[in-house]
């Protein structure tokens, strides 16, 4: 009887701290979840900068979305190094969607915008010269994107036949 007893007390104090424990990790788990979404925004943040600081790349980007063939060697090597950080994020983005970091919600968000650069001719055009480089579960998203058709739209109301190539120096 004695025994019975000091399991059964054994077992009131033991659910409260399984109880604990379990509220605990849970916890744990939104805190690191937070962490991962606020490093990638800064990430994005940090990747989008170069858009805004310089006019000169602002041009090329603009240009190569249109079609990163007609772009220069130097450009198309800056337009390369920019979408490869670009693409880099968002395939982190996505095994970050795979380990449970982001929610559906946000990788929606992230998807949409994704969708929004691929409908570009000059976006696809280079993921094709460099899609090898990300892995081949990442480009089964990106590929599926592309195969939707989406309509370019993120810089419908841009007048992007006013972005002129740079000059040339003789």
């Amino acid at each position: 009887m004695l025994a019975a007893i000091g399991q059964l007390a054994a077992v009131c104090v033991g659910i409260p701290s399984l109880i604990y424990l379990a509220f605990q990790i849970r916890e744990q788990t939104k805190e690191r979840r937070q962490s991962a979404v606020n490093a990638l925004t800064v990430q994005w943040g940090d990747l989008t900068r170069a858009l805004h600081e310089s006019a000169e790349f602002t041009a090329i980007y603009l240009r190569g979305v249109q079609s990163f063939h007609d772009l220069d060697a130097v450009s198309k090597l800056r337009f390369s190094a920019f979408q490869n950080r670009f693409f880099k994020n968002f395939e982190g983005m996505y095994y970050s969607r795979c380990d449970g970091i982001l929610t559906p919600e946000l990788w929606g968000e992230i998807e949409r915008t994704m969708s929004d650069f691929l409908a570009y001719d000059g976006v696809r055009q280079w993921w094709e010269t460099r899609k090898h480089w990300h892995t081949e579960e990442f480009r089964r998203v990106v590929d599926a994107i592309i195969a939707r058709g989406d309509e370019p739209k993120a810089y419908s109301t841009y007048n992007l036949r006013e972005i002129a190539a740079p000059e040339t120096q003789s």
